[in-house]
């Protein structure tokens, strides 16, 4: 089964769908306990991702066997920097090269923008997630920003 990754708009009902999966889960890690349907409505209103579209950003959805199984976004933070985001495979898809080729995708359409800098953030908690960057070529670096969920910081360089 191979991957399929595709741009889409962040409005399409299959982004929509996914991101709020996405959110599901790393909102129900961090507190420990399913989170309630108003929490996760309320979580996705406020990191929407309605900037992962041109020209401050992009977003993409993979797909096996026709089936939505991943997404992941960026968006420009500043001239040649892009800042990799919302990387999410579902669990009956993880282990399968889709996280490696989804960031593959972010990164070469974040040099289509002028990027020479690709870096994220990422909790203590999700350590497959710090696993994949580390594998796929980033380096833990000192912290970039103060976000509440920040607790590692990652940069590769991608020319």
């Amino acid at each position: 089964m191979d991957w399929k990754i595709t741009r889409v708009d962040v409005t399409h009902p299959d982004a929509v769908a996914i991101m709020r999966e996405y959110m599901d889960e790393v909102a129900s890690r961090y507190f420990g306990r399913p989170v309630t349907e108003a929490e996760l409505t309320r979580y996705v209103a406020e990191a929407p991702g309605t900037d992962l579209v041109p020209p401050t950003g992009a977003f993409f959805l993979g797909r096996r066997d026709g089936e939505v199984a991943g997404c992941a976004g960026f968006r420009v933070v500043a001239a040649g920097i892009t800042e990799l985001t919302k990387v999410f495979v579902k669990p009956a898809h993880r282990g399968s090269g889709g996280a490696p080729a989804l960031v593959a995708a972010a990164e070469e359409a974040a040099r289509g923008f002028g990027s020479a800098l690709m870096r994220l953030d990422t909790r203590h908690d999700l350590v497959e997630a710090r696993a994949l960057y580390a594998k796929i070529g980033y380096d833990e670096v000192e912290p970039f920003n103060d976000g509440q969920f920040a607790e590692h910081w990652f940069a590769k360089a991608l020319s």
